[in-house]
C-alpha cells in the first residue's frame, strides 16, 4: 500500500529519490497520517497540511546535521514517520508510547522539544549562534506557523535576529491562516495583504522592515517550487525568512472544510469523519461555558479572554451571544493578562479562559500587573491536573503550587460540577484575583443548577465522618477532583473526608479541628506535593504547633508522560486502590493506627 514510504527510514534514505518521486511519496505520507490518527486519535489537520513542507525540507537539508525547530509541533507527525519512527505510530501519545510532539530524547532528528508556542525562532537562533561560535557549518530552520508568530516571544527573537548577519538561518512562516481556531490580529492581515498581492511588490513588508530578507508567499504544497525555494536560501548568508501558504487539513476535505474539529480528534474511521455523539454528563469546560454566559447575562461588565483557545476552554456560545465582549487575543498569554489587567483597572470584570499549562507564560504579568494591583480578575483553568495523551509540557501539575504563594490571591479547587458554578461566581464576586482550578473531562456527574449562587470564602466541609475509635483515626484532606478518589478509599478504611475547596485561604478553622480529632492525616490532590496544596495545610499546623504524622498523596518530583488520566492516576498511585495502599504502608511504616480489616483490592494485592 505504502511503497515508497515503507521504503524510507530515515531522510539519507529520502534523499536518494528522484524528484519526480517526491509527489507520490506526498500522497503516501499523508494516506499515513490520516489512517494512523483515525486509528490512535490525535493532532490530523496541521499534519495534513506540512506534508510537503517536511518532505522538501529533508529532502534539501542535510538533517540531523542541520537543525529543524517546529513550533509547538503538533505538525510533525510526518517528520516523525520520515526519522524512522513509523513503526511507533501506533503508539503515539499513549503511555509508554512516542510523544506527539518533538522530543530530544527521542530521536537525534528532534534537535529541541517543543509543545508551547512560538518558541521555534529564539531556539533555532541559539543554534545558529552555537554553531557560528564553534565553526560548525550547519544550517538551523525554524518551523513556525501563522499563529504562533502572533506570540510576543517571536517577535522578541525577530527582532534580535537581524543583528547576526553571518547565520545560517531561517525562517519558514507556516500560513494557513490558523492557530487551533482561526489567526486573529493585524499580522494576520498583514499575512494575508502578502498573499493577495503575491505577484506585485511584496517588499514594503513587516519582515524586510526588521532586517530579515523576505522570500514568497509560495505554495507549500508545491514540491518543485518548494524545493526550488529551499535551496535558494540555502546558499543564502545572514538570516532568511521564507512565507510557506498552506491549507490546514490538505488532502482530506472534511478536515480542509473543518480545521477546528480535526485538529486533535480522538480515533474516528476516515472514510466516515467524525461523528460527533452527546454526551451525558457535561465536562467542567461546558460547566464554565454556561456559567460565562449567565454570568454574563446578569453583569454587563463580565468580559471574556482567551490566548487563541476558543474552542478548548468553552468559550464559543459566549462569542455567539457576546462578540463585543469576546476578545481572543492570540497565543500571547502575557498580553492577555495584562490586557485583563487594564479592564479591571476601569471597573469591568475580565474572566481569563486558560490552560493551567498556558497560564505559567504570563506569571510575571499575573504577579505585578494584577495581583500587587489587587484587581478582580477571575482565572478559569481549565486542564488543572492530568492532561493525558498530550503528556509533560500540557500537564497542570504546577498551578496550586505557583498561584497560593501570591499575596492577595483567591484559589479554588471544585469537588463536583455544582460546586465549579459556584465557585466561578463567587470569584467574580470578589475585589482581587481569583482562581478556579478544574480538570479536564467531566466530573461526578452532579448537574450544575441555573442559579448564581456563592460559597462562603475560605470554608470546607467535610464530606464523612469515621466511625473508628481515637488511634485509629484518620482524615483525608482532599482538594478539587481528589474529593471522590478519597470518599471512595475512605469506604476501604473508614476515614473522615474533608473537602477543603480552598487552597487559598485555607480553611484554618476546620484544619484545626480536624488535627484535634484524629490521630493523622492525609492530603490529597492533582497537582505537585512539592509546595501544594498539601504543603499548605503542613505550613500552617506547623505554625500552630500542632505537629501530627502526615502523608501527602499527589503528583511526584517529575514530569508526567502522557497517557490516558486513568492509566495516569494509577501509575502515580492517586485512584482509590493505590491512595489506599499508600496509606496502609504508611501506618505500616510509622507504626500508626489503621483499620485492620483489610479491603478487596488490598486482599487482591497481598
Amino acid at each position: 500500500m505504502f511503497e515508497l514510504l515503507d521504503s524510507i527510514n530515515t531522510p539519507i534514505r529520502l534523499r536518494t529519490l528522484h524528484h519526480a518521486a517526491l509527489a507520490p511519496l506526498a500522497d503516501e505520507l499523508r494516506s499515513f497520517i490520516l489512517h494512523s490518527v483515525g486509528a490512535t486519535g490525535g493532532h490530523l489537520s496541521a499534519n495534513l497540511g506540512t506534508v510537503e513542507l517536511t518532505i522538501a525540507l529533508h529532502y534539501v537539508f542535510q538533517t540531523p546535521d542541520d537543525r529543524i525547530v517546529w513550533d509547538v509541533g503538533h505538525q510533525a507527525y510526518a517528520h516523525k514517520i520520515l526519522t524512522g519512527r513509523r513503526d511507533d505510530m501506533p503508539g503515539i501519545r499513549q503511555f509508554g508510547g512516542i510523544s506527539g510532539f518533538p522530543r530530544r530524547c527521542e530521536s537525534v532528528y528532534d534537535c529541541f522539544g517543543t509543545a508551547h508556542s512560538s518558541t521555534s525562532i529564539s531556539a533555532a537562533l541559539g543554534m545558529a549562534i552555537a554553531a557560528r561560535n564553534t565553526g560548525e557549518s550547519h544550517h538551523c530552520i525554524a518551523v513556525i506557523g501563522d499563529g504562533a508568530l502572533s506570540g510576543g516571544m517571536a517577535f522578541e527573537a525577530l527582532n534580535n535576529a537581524a543583528l547576526y548577519p553571518d547565520l545560517q538561518f531561517l525562517v519558514i512562516v507556516n500560513d494557513n491562516d490558523m492557530s487551533i481556531s482561526p489567526s486573529v490580529g493585524m499580522l494576520r492581515e498583514h499575512l494575508g495583504a502578502l498573499i493577495a498581492n503575491r505577484h506585485g511588490n511584496p517588499e514594503a513588508n513587516l519582515f524586510n522592515a526588521m532586517g530579515l530578507p523576505y522570500t514568497g508567499p509560495i505554495d507549500g504544497h508545491d514540491l518543485p517550487e518548494l524545493l526550488r525555494a529551499l535551496r535558494t536560501l540555502k546558499t543564502c548568508r545572514g538570516p532568511q525568512l521564507l512565507h510557506v501558504v498552506t491549507e490546514k487539513g490538505h488532502g482530506y476535505s472534511p478536515a480542509a472544510a473543518d480545521p477546528v474539529l480535526y485538529h486533535g480528534p480522538g480515533k474516528f474511521n476516515p472514510a466516515e469523519g467524525i461523528r460527533k455523539s452527546p454526551s451525558a454528563s457535561l465536562t467542567y469546560t461546558q460547566v464554565f461555558s454556561q456559567w460565562l454566559v449567565d454570568a454574563a447575562e446578569r453583569d454587563s461588565r463580565v468580559i471574556a479572554i482567551t490566548p487563541a483557545m476558543r474552542e478548548g476552554s468553552g468559550l464559543v456560545e459566549f462569542e455567539r451571544r457576546f462578540p463585543e465582549r469576546y476578545f481572543d487575543v492570540g497565543i500571547a498569554e502575557q498580553h492577555a493578562l495584562t490586557f485583563a489587567a487594564g479592564l479591571a483597572a476601569d471597573g469591568m470584570r475580565p474572566v481569563v479562559a486558560i490552560y493551567s499549562t498556558f497560564l505559567q507564560r504570563g506569571y510575571d504579568q499575573l504577579i505585578h500587573d494584577i495581583a500587587l494591583q489587587g484587581l478582580p480578575v477571575v482565572f478559569a483553568i481549565d486542564r488543572a491536573g492530568f492532561v493525558g495523551a498530550d503528556g509533560a509540557t500540557h500537564m497542570g501539575q504546577f498551578d496550586m503550587a505557583y498561584l497560593r504563594c501570591i499575596p492577595g490571591l483567591t484559589l479554588m479547587a471544585p469537588a463536583d460540577e455544582q460546586e465549579c458554578r459556584q465557585m466561578l461566581q463567587t470569584a467574580l464576586q470578589q475585589e482581587g484575583p481569583c482562581a478556579v482550578r478544574y480538570p479536564r473531562g467531566t466530573g461526578s456527574g452532579i448537574a450544575p443548577g441555573s442559579e448564581l449562587t456563592t460559597l462562603p470564602l475560605g470554608k470546607g466541609v467535610v464530606s464523612r465522618r469515621s466511625t473508628q475509635p481515637r488511634g485509629q483515626r484518620i482524615a483525608i484532606l482532599a482538594f478539587g477532583s481528589m474529593v471522590s478518589v478519597a470518599l471512595q478509599t475512605a469506604a476501604l478504611i473508614d476515614a473522615t473526608v474533608a473537602n477543603m475547596r480552598f487552597i487559598k485561604p485555607l480553611d484554618t478553622q476546620l484544619l484545626q479541628a480536624l488535627a484535634r480529632e484524629h490521630d493523622w492525616l492525609v492530603t490529597l490532590e492533582e497537582g505537585c506535593v512539592m509546595g501544594g496544596a498539601g504543603s499548605a495545610c503542613l505550613e500552617f499546623l506547623s505554625s500552630q504547633g500542632a505537629c501530627l504524622p502526615t502523608l501527602q498523596l499527589g503528583m511526584p518530583d517529575q514530569f508526567i508522560e502522557h497517557g490516558a488520566t486513568e492509566t495516569l492516576l494509577n501509575q502515580y498511585g492517586l485512584d482509590a486502590e493505590g491512595t489506599e495502599l499508600a496509606i496502609r504502608r504508611y501506618a505500616q511504616a510509622l507504626g500508626l493506627g489503621c483499620p485492620a480489616a483489610p479491603s478487596v483490592f488490598h486482599q487482591a494485592s497481598a
